[in-house]
């Protein structure tokens, strides 16, 4: 792979700011994500992770499904930008999928599980890519979507969730 310079603007729609500012200046993203499962719940108890913050906010387990689900989501879509493909693809419905999701009904062990195997697989994906498909882009959710971009929002995504783990669900369980 290149070496890994962030994406600029116009390579992915502005929305996804949010996430590629929580990537350090400097750092590499693929390292990111080898690191960031060790930031995230597994020290939760069941019982714990089914915690939301609020009325209507999602649990903790379901915004470890959220973040699974988004990983996958933008990996497919880096997989069909990096082979040059120029299909417009649809966004999604965060919101429709969460709920959908059965997150709560389900083992901490066993969505911890799926969490592993999902980063493993994005790992795999993003250290496949040459730099002609790392440079590639094409349209998702009616905007450019380019596979650098996607590199970086996707450990942006969990950091924010994280993030908001710290500061809105840490406090009321520990």
């Amino acid at each position: 792979m290149s070496t890994l310079t962030r994406p600029i603007p116009g390579q992915y729609l502005p929305y996804y700011d949010t996430y590629i500012r929580h990537v350090p200046v400097g750092a590499d993203p693929l390292e990111l994500l080898t690191q960031l499962p060790t930031q995230l719940i597994g020290h939760f108890t069941d019982a714990q992770a089914r915690y939301a913050y609020a009325p209507g906010k999602w649990s903790t387990k379901e915004m470890l499904g959220h973040i699974i689900d988004t990983e996958r989501i933008f990996s497919y879509r880096a997989l069909r930008f990096s082979r040059n493909d120029q299909t417009d693809l649809p966004g999604y419905e965060q919101d429709d999928y969460v709920p959908e999701s059965g997150a709560n009904d389900r083992p901490l062990s066993d969505m911890l599980a799926e969490y592993a195997t999902v980063r493993a697989a994005t790992l795999s994906l993003f250290r496949s890519f040459t730099p002609t498909q790392l440079d590639r882009t094409g349209t998702a959710n009616n905007g450019p979507s380019g596979v650098r971009a996607l590199l970086y929002v996707i450990p942006g995504h969990e950091l924010h969730h994280i993030a908001v783990l710290r500061e809105r669900y840490l406090p009321q369980l520990f």
